[in-house]
């Protein structure tokens, strides 16, 4: 019951959200910027996001070693692209992490390690998207010129950023009840993980460049659906716009990100003195290529053997 609750409550942000952002844009006024020269910025982001799963497996996979889990390359290329399906499916933007730690345990890994591996994973993603953001920080207060962009964008980021290093932070201390109580201790384990694994000289220089690639990505993701309908922005701006946008989309209270990521997206655009329709406009576009990509990893998903291995059973994807 509370599973359905939730799911029902995420629905109806995803719906509220939508609505709002929707009364913003000219649907028939979009539809008559798609040409030719559309098909081919699209499908560019497409390969964009097919080469960020790609990146994402890669840096899974180093990841993977460290805590227990044996995953090879190709294993976790397939694994993240029916967790891109599951993504677009589930209700949430990370309903595919819990896809990925599922089959993960499933191929051997065993429950505990590929929950590590999967949550050490993202923390390390979400770091690397706040320190971009704080890099950022001077070009964004130019382009940011409303004091509560300004204050928002300090508030999410920060925050972020205080949660990345008290996570690490975590696994410095020697309390011996952090590692007794079943309230830290797993945690705990995770946070002493990340810290091996980032400033170890095997896999810290890899992970630094896959974490910055992975979210980079998403920006010229974002930029070609943009240069798609002509969109009145550049490269830099969407480099400012899209990672803290994208760190608000992380949060499970919706359908995908839907919603949220237009609402935000507007905000966002509005707040940098562009016009906000032209926000949900890229937005929708970005949530479509996400799709689209996610239809394929569902492809890959109906033809696993995972899957075939599961028959007609339904997933218990563990909460």
């Amino acid at each position: 019951m509370r599973r359905i609750l939730l799911s029902t409550a995420k629905i109806l942000i995803s719906a509220a959200l939508l609505y709002f952002a929707l009364r913003k844009i000219n649907l028939y006024d979009l539809a008559s910027r798609f040409d030719i020269t559309t098909l081919g910025w699209i499908g560019l982001a497409i390969a964009v996001i097919f080469f960020q799963i790609f990146a994402g497996a890669l840096r899974w996979r180093e990841i993977s070693d460290e805590c227990g889990a044996s995953l090879t390359a190709v294993q976790a290329i397939r694994f993240n692209a029916i967790g891109a399906f599951f993504n677009q499916t589930l209700p949430s933007s990370i309903g595919g992490d819990a896809v990925r730690l599922w089959l993960l345990a499933r191929d051997g890994a065993g429950w505990r390690a590929a929950t590590y591996s999967v949550f050490v994973e993202r923390a390390i993603g979400l770091i690397a998207l706040a320190i971009i953001i704080v890099a950022t920080l001077p070009w964004s207060y130019r382009l940011i010129d409303d004091p509560h962009g300004r204050s928002a964008l300090l508030l999410v980021d920060f925050a972020a950023l205080a949660g990345g290093i008290g996570f690490l932070v975590l696994g410095r201390l020697n309390w011996p009840w952090l590692k007794r109580w079943w309230g830290t201790h797993h945690l705990y384990a995770c946070s002493v993980i990340a810290n091996r694994v980032i400033f170890s000289r095997k896999h810290g220089p890899k992970l630094a460049v896959l974490s910055l690639l992975v979210h980079v990505l998403a920006v010229a993701m974002a930029w070609c659906v943009a240069q798609s309908i002509a969109a009145p922005v550049s490269f830099g701006q969407m480099f400012q716009l899209v990672p803290p946008v994208m760190l608000i989309t992380m949060m499970p209270i919706s359908i995908a990100g839907w919603g949220v990521r237009e609402a935000t997206m507007a905000l966002a655009f509005g707040y940098a003195g562009l016009p906000a329709n032209e926000g949900v406009n890229v937005s929708l576009l970005f949530g479509t290529v996400y799709f689209i990509v996610g239809a394929c990893g569902g492809l890959v998903w109906i033809f696993s053997a995972e899957k075939a291995a599961q028959g007609s059973a339904p997933i218990e994807v563990p909460e």
